[in-house]
């Protein structure tokens, strides 16, 4: 995630015309992609590979004329890849939302007295919703601006206005990603989740916004509503946890009465979705936070209390368990940790406004959304369930705080946080399964016109070379020529870093060349159907950097059945990880995973402290600049890959 400074936009809108995402010199992505994968295949399967990239590229070859109509598709369009990205990153995807895609963000612990006081918090933070919310739509929220390498460059500003205004609709093939208009009318309430049931709460009443206090007393009827048993509701939420092409039946069911048709419009037009979870009865940490997050604790726990298509959901538990779970296809994790540290320093900024007066004199009770059911729905709802629970008892998490020391230590080394971190991740895996994986990391490319991410490729030649040196050749080698091994995978990190925030990653070019050939109706080229394209695409282990200035931590689940997702957040003198895998895998555990993460970072530290000069002349220029992060944030979901749970 690039570093951001905060400028003050000129007028209501941007100043500032963004160039477009550029489309690659094809020979220098071919050769990128050869380079990224020769050290992670057999070498029989490498000149197969090969092979087939020099017949791909060759002059007058069909990687030219993909490559001439790609260039076409550019000179057309604002953004190439956008939609090509959109569609193979989330749309097409049919795993279930929760762990598979939706990440999520896990607030500092709250020491609630009682349910009135989590109320409360919970009406102070949808205050700060609504003042963020009217920030964005009138424009002035200040724009971000990159700094190290390319500093001063103005980022797409884009993602922040997708926040609160679109909806994730499921499809049996193809989800939409649907966008109401900003400010729209329709958009005037939010949606309460209690107990399983769903509530309007429309935030103006008689043409008038409803100030904090009358949110509490309308939150405190809600609550008082939830309980009643004899009106309570089937957990319709439970349908929204479900595969997408599970989903989109279901919805087909449903809309076919009046009663469920207009519940769900109501639903997909909302602002927010406001979650109020009872006690989880969990014993309460940093990882069983984070699980109630991602998956709500399953059907049995909170798992039914949410609305997973919804971009933003904010979770208040009474236990003090607060964060938020996000649908990710509007944006990415640099926008949501802008948005939630914005809430969390209004929260504890701008003091709670519960001595005014209510805005309005008579508010309306709270309208309880109600759905018809039938065996058939039933049926589906129990289903879904199952499905649920089977995720989340699968799901091995372990959020782990490094506190030998932080990213303090790693600068005074002269190297780059966010790349020595990615070479320790090399090497904890490494030494979990003895060989390197094909790995991502997002690459913000904000820089440019509706820019997303690219992926950074960092199991590079480099890096394998020096986690070799450390564990197989680790007692023929100097500490120097491990030092030398070191500075060689950072700045292979940092290099590709900069190549991939620079729009000349090899990930959305080769996607867009595919993704040429299909709607030329072309038979796939062979790169695509090569043994070698598709293991470059199983992300075996998924990373992103995720910063954050206040207290709080992202995470999200692994993106292949057999691999890793960790997102990290480096502080001054720690280091918090937050790693996945699943259960059902023999391959992988995030207990031992990080235990091989601890003990390569300590190693790493005793070799840079051996080392009499902490930069060696194998350190170029690229290593002094320091690229902190320049990852968006944003895990992969599945892309590319047909296997999954």
């Amino acid at each position: 995630m690039p570093i951001l400074e905060r400028e003050p936009p000129k007028g209501r809108r941007e100043s500032y015309v963004l160039p477009k995402v550029p489309v690659p010199p094809l020979k220098q992505t071919l050769d990128m992609y050869l380079s990224c994968m020769k050290h992670l295949v057999k070498e029989e399967q490498y000149q197969k590979t090969k092979a087939i990239v020099v017949k791909f590229g060759e002059p007058g070859g069909t990687g030219e004329l993909l490559q001439k109509k790609l260039l076409e598709r550019s000179d057309k369009t604002y953004n190439w890849v956008y939609d090509y990205w959109l569609e193979d990153m989330y749309l097409n995807q049919r795993l279930a939302l929760p762990v598979n895609s939706n990440p999520a963000m896990v607030f500092p612990k709250q020491n609630f007295k009682d349910r009135k006081d989590s109320l409360r918090f919970a009406a102070h933070l949808i205050t700060g919703v609504l003042e963020y919310k009217e920030r964005i739509d009138t424009r002035v929220l200040p724009v971000d601006f990159a700094r190290g390498q390319l500093a001063g460059t103005p980022l797409c500003m884009k993602q922040y206005y997708r926040l609160f205004n679109t909806y994730r609709l499921p499809g049996h093939k193809r989800d939409t990603l649907v966008i109401h208009k900003p400010g729209s009318t329709e958009q005037e309430h939010i949606i309460v989740a209690c107990k399983n049931q769903f509530f309007v709460l429309d935030l103006v009443v008689n043409k008038k916004k409803l100030k904090e206090m009358d949110i509490l007393t309308q939150l405190e009827k809600i609550v008082k509503m939830a309980e009643n048993s004899e009106e309570r509701q089937p957990p319709f939420g439970l349908l929204t946890s479900d595969g997408r092409t599970e989903w989109a039946q279901a919805r087909e069911v449903l809309i076919k009465d009046s009663v469920n048709r207009e519940s769900l419009a109501v639903i997909e037009k909302c602002l927010c979705v406001l979650c109020l979870d009872n006690p989880s009865g969990m014993e309460v940490g940093d990882t069983s936070r984070a699980l109630l997050m991602l998956h709500g604790g399953g059907h049995e726990k909170m798992g039914a209390n949410r609305w997973y298509d919804k971009p933003m959901q904010f979770i208040v538990g009474e236990d003090g368990v607060c964060g938020t779970v996000c649908e990710h296809s509007p944006f990415e994790g640099i926008v949501l940790v802008a948005c939630t540290e914005y809430l969390m320093k209004f929260m504890t900024g701008s003091p709670s406004k519960m001595g005014r007066a209510t805005s309005v004199s008579e508010l309306p009770t709270p309208a309880r959304l109600l759905w018809k059911t039938t065996p058939h729905i039933q049926d589906l709802l129990k289903a879904s369930a199952e499905r649920l629970q089977r995720l989340v008892r699968d799901l091995d998490m372990d959020v782990h705080k490094f506190e030998v020391y932080g990213k303090e230590f790693i600068k005074k080394q002269k190297m780059s946080p966010d790349a020595y971190i990615q070479v320790a991740l090399q090497l904890a895996f490494y030494r979990c399964n003895g060989r390197l994986v094909s790995t991502y990391e997002s690459a913000s490319i904000r820089r440019f016109h509706e820019g997303r991410v690219d992926n950074i490729r960092s199991a590079t030649s480099e890096a394998l070379a020096f986690v070799k040196a450390m564990t197989d050749e680790k007692a023929s080698l100097s500490d120097s020529e491990k030092m030398k091994q070191l500075w060689d995978a950072i700045n292979a990190q940092t290099n590709y870093t900069i190549t991939a925030i620079t729009g000349l990653g090899i990930d959305n070019h080769l996607l867009g060349l595919r993704e040429i050939a299909q709607e030329l109706k072309m038979e796939r080229p062979e790169i695509f159907t090569d043994e070698t394209y598709v293991a470059s695409n199983q992300f075996i282990l998924s990373t992103s950097q995720v910063p954050t200035t206040v207290e709080m931590f992202c995470c999200y689940g692994p993106v292949v059945p057999n691999g890793y997702g960790c997102c990290y957040n480096p502080q001054s003198d720690h280091l918090l990880f937050s790693v996945t895998s699943f259960h059902g895998s023999t391959e992988t555990c995030s207990a031992v995973f990080i235990k091989a993460l601890d003990e390569g970072l300590v190693e790493m530290r005793d070799l840079c402290r051996k080392s009499n000069k902490p930069q060696s002349s194998a350190a170029p220029a690229a290593s002094k600049a320091v690229v902190n992060n320049q990852g968006a944030g944003s895990k992969l979901p599945s892309t590319l890959q047909k296997t999954g749970k």
